[in-house]
């Protein structure tokens, strides 16, 4: 999973700020359980 959201985030973009990356990576955790069936 680490590998899975550096991949997606802190390596193909840019931040200017922790806020920004927070941010980012909020949105990605939110999006990749939301398209995702996760096993309960």
């Amino acid at each position: 999973m680490n590998r899975t959201i550096k991949e997606a985030t802190v390596k193909r973009f840019h931040y200017e700020s922790h806020d920004q990356l927070r941010r980012t990576l909020e949105d990605f955790i939110h999006a990749y359980n939301f398209g995702r069936s996760l096993k309960p």
